[in-house]
């Protein structure tokens, strides 16, 4: 072969290295993400941890939430423990006297609007059952107190509480036996109580009886409850992973300069995400694992836990775990979509063409339609409710409040011109970038659209959960009754109240039954009726009573009620012997003077019609009337400071067993009333968490703009000027925000309202919820304002 031929022989190429796979260049580049977020030097770390925090937040929020269903279980298993093991189908059968079983009686009382839980006991014989929680049987005058209320007894300034207490404390009760750490419980040893004082004898603890199911209505309001507490906790955390867009996006402008293209750049951010998401999680259980070792001392509206009742459920943990960093992933990848990231370091967000407004709309529209398929549900009726649909919609639609935000935003801020230096300032840089405000109040927006949602539907139920009792607060603000107190003791008892300090009126008598006497069949019912002895000012209170002395007496028919009066006229027959009798003892005979009047009867402050026999105290002797029991209705001076707690403490001293009630016009049902308890509490802790991430989010705007700060503060800008500036920023915002707020929740509680037959009865809720969201947002502004301070130096325009 020649040297020409030699030269044209084809030259074998060198091999190409081979090319990464699709999967192996995907985790290339989240790998190259997660090393400039953990590597990125101190501006890396910074953001980082912001991010990070922000989501550790929502997570440790949302592990709390995971673990209320461990908590109210084992709360109801607790109260259910220490509950009196039922021996029949009604609750008033007394179990048999045994060695083991223990007479006892509730003497749950008030004090400064807090209630105390307690129970006098008395052991039938040597090994009486005691109550979890107890290791000894308490003795005569001893008590066992719950923590709580021994902190309570031994504060300084209770002394009227000690006064109404006055057993010696020898034991503590264990969390065993109480429902919360701030439960005030105490048992208490009485070696008088009887069956005939009021003593219930009980075998045992552990009633096992399921509870009564929630109605319809209180079902749809837990489920909005819940909704409306974590959407925004879900929202917060999408927020937070996109803390430092703006360094993040230069940075990938450069990464594109060396050769990136599109897809890897966006790579590299969701790595940079998925890292803060992880690191996040990791944070978010360690806030929760230290916040719930001091859960115990913390009580939020009267309601507190123990660390142990906090755990999590596994499956909505493990939710937790794999949704976050997804999220985080995704809401970065979403975000990338709108910027435009070209070479030679600049980076130009694609928003020429605003935001569409169109596909915003459909959530809330789709949230709603949802909602009106459901149907209405009945309230009377325990037909299934579909949980899952009522939350699916209003989830929907708050999400969708969230994303019309951005697009309102924008649209208004694009058409501010002129005004102050300050105004001029905010309102450009909300035009150059609205989305980082608005995803700041994004949150504030759900929650307060939510809770006007809720308070509508809590307006609109009130009448259903909440019944007119027909008592008079104004004639009379409290209610004794005692079937303990018998003879001289049941007038002495009337006299103790009048004395209390703070008492104007005691409306106090001492009442029995009166019956026709004879010899009656087994099956017929003796002509009976009520005796109401009293004073004049007392009778005249229960009765249309006019002249009046001590030593008359009256013959009283109720309003509007013939057959009664009939009735009342063949026991209380003038002239004639009734015997009297209420409970033991052998009946006195009585004669009813002829000339007793006959007056018609009056409802008392508690509501109830009275009629029957009424006769002063000079006309008979109460301490002779067998089983008399004592009625007293006390109004006070509510300027005399605890005149409450000076009428209860004699109500105590005259009879620890005294029912004593507060008296008030409107009764509220329990499950309607722990289902607002529970939302007050979830709210307080969500806006607690939407103030933290907002603060958060500010302090990361404002180093974001330390350079431009520093800029403008040496060319002479005042720090007022700036200051004002960043007020605006979140302002406008700020009513934007509460505007879809309370446009939003409105429509969404008048649907929720039709669907459960109810309609809207306060169109005015939203006014202090408003207030309060403005509030809440005024406040991390100034509490940004030290952080701004600080940044508007000089020194920060060095750079390396």
């Amino acid at each position: 072969m020649t040297l020409l031929d030699k030269s044209r022989a084809p030259v074998a190429e060198a091999p190409r290295p081979a090319q990464p796979s699709r999967a192996a260049a995907t985790l290339r580049d989240l790998g190259l993400g997660i090393r400039f977020a953990a590597a990125g030097g101190r501006e890396g770390w910074i953001r980082t941890l912001l991010t990070a925090a922000g989501v550790g937040l929502g997570v440790a929020l949302l592990l709390l939430a995971s673990s209320v269903p461990h908590m109210l279980d084992e709360r109801s298993a607790r109260d259910q423990a220490r509950s009196e093991a039922r021996i029949s189908d009604s609750p008033d059968t007394n179990a048999a006297k045994s060695d083991t079983s223990v007479l006892r009686i509730n003497v749950t009382t008030e004090y400064h609007d807090r209630t105390i839980e307690g129970y006098l006991m008395r052991a039938d014989g040597s090994a009486p059952v005691r109550p979890p929680g107890l290791d000894r049987f308490p003795g005569a005058d001893e008590m066992a107190v719950s923590p709580a209320l021994k902190e309570l007894l031994a504060a300084p300034g209770n002394e009227l509480l000690r006064e109404r207490l006055p057993y010696a404390i020898t034991g503590t009760i264990g969390d065993a036996g109480l429902r919360s750490p701030g439960e005030l419980l105490y048992y208490a040893g009485n070696d008088t109580l009887t069956p005939a004082s009021g003593g219930h004898r009980i075998a045992g603890y552990g009633d096992s009886r399921e509870g009564e199911p929630l109605p319809p209505l209180l079902v749809v309001l837990t489920v909005m409850v819940c909704v409306v507490l974590l959407v925004p906790v879900a929202i917060f955390i999408a927020t937070a992973v996109r803390f430092g867009g703006d360094r993040r996006d230069r940075r990938l402008a450069a990464l594109r300069l060396v050769g990136a293209d599109i897809r890897t750049t966006r790579r590299i951010a969701a790595g940079e995400a998925l890292f803060g998401a992880v690191l996040g999680l990791l944070m978010g259980l360690v806030f929760f694992l230290v916040g719930r070792q001091f859960v115990g001392a913390v009580e939020i509206w009267d309601v507190s836990a123990f660390p142990a009742d906090l755990v999590p459920d596994p499956l909505l943990a493990l939710l937790i775990t794999v949704a976050v960093p997804l999220t985080a992933v995704l809401v970065t990848l979403v975000a990338m979509r709108s910027v435009v990231i070209e070479p030679l370091g600049v980076v130009r967000r694609g928003r020429d063409r605003g935001r569409r407004l169109w596909w915003r709309l459909l959530l809330p529209l789709a949230g709603l339609a949802v909602l009106g398929f459901t149907g209405r549900i009945n309230d009377y009726e325990y037909a299934p409710v579909k949980p899952y649909s009522i939350a699916t919609g209003a989830v929907l639609v708050l999400v969708g409040l969230a994303l019309v935000l951005p697009w309102l935003v924008e649209a208004c801020v694009n058409r501010l011109r002129g005004g102050p230096v300050p105004w001029q300032l905010a309102t450009r840089r909300l035009q150059l970038s609205s989305g980082a405000a608005s995803r700041a109040v994004s949150g504030v927006t759900v929650a307060v659209a939510g809770a006007v949602a809720l308070q509508m539907m809590f307006a609109a139920m009130n009448a259903d959960f909440n019944r007119m009792t027909g008592q008079d607060p104004t004639r009379a603000q409290f209610a004794g009754y005692s079937e303990n107190v018998t003879g001289a003791g049941a007038t002495a008892a009337i006299e103790q109240f009048r004395a209390t300090k703070g008492v104007e009126v005691v409306i106090g008598s001492v009442e029995a039954y009166a019956s026709k006497p004879g010899v009656y069949a087994e099956d017929d019912i003796p002509p009976t009726t009520s005796l109401t002895i009293g004073t004049c000012a007392t009778l005249r209170e229960l009765a249309r009573i006019g002249a009046c002395e001590d030593g008359d007496t009256f013959v009283v028919h109720p309003e509007n009620d013939k057959d009664m009066s009939h009735w009342v006229d063949q026991a209380a027959r003038k002239g004639k012997v009734v015997e009297i009798g209420s409970g033991g003892g052998k009946p006195v005979r009585w004669t009813l003077p002829a000339d007793s009047p006959t007056v018609t009867g009056r409802t008392d402050p508690m509501g109830t019609p009275h009629y029957g026999i009424m006769a002063t105290t000079g006309a008979i002797d109460a301490g002779k009337l067998p089983g008399a029991t004592i009625t007293a209705q006390i109004r006070v001076d509510r300027s005399v400071p605890d005149v409450a707690e000076y009428v209860r403490n004699t109500a105590a001293r005259i009879d620890p067993g005294m029912r004593f009630v507060t008296l008030d016009s409107v009764e509220r049902d329990r499950q309607y009333a722990s289902i607002q308890t529970g939302l007050q509490v979830g709210a307080t802790v969500v806006l607690l968490l939407i103030a933290a991430s907002m603060l958060v989010s500010q302090l990361e705007q404002l180093r974001e703009r330390r350079r431009l700060l520093s800029v403008l503060v040496a060319f002479g800008t005042r720090r007022t000027t700036l200051g004002w500036s960043v007020l605006w920023q979140t302002a406008v915002p700020m009513v934007l925000g509460l505007t879809v707020a309370v446009a939003g929740g409105l429509g969404l509680g008048t649907v929720l309202a039709r669907m459960t037959g109810k309609s809207v009865s306060d169109w005015w809720l939203f006014v202090p919820l408003a207030g309060a969201g403005a509030a809440l947002i005024l406040l991390v502004t100034a509490l940004s304002l030290p952080s701004l301070w600080r940044l508007m130096r000089p020194d920060g325009l060095r750079t390396e």
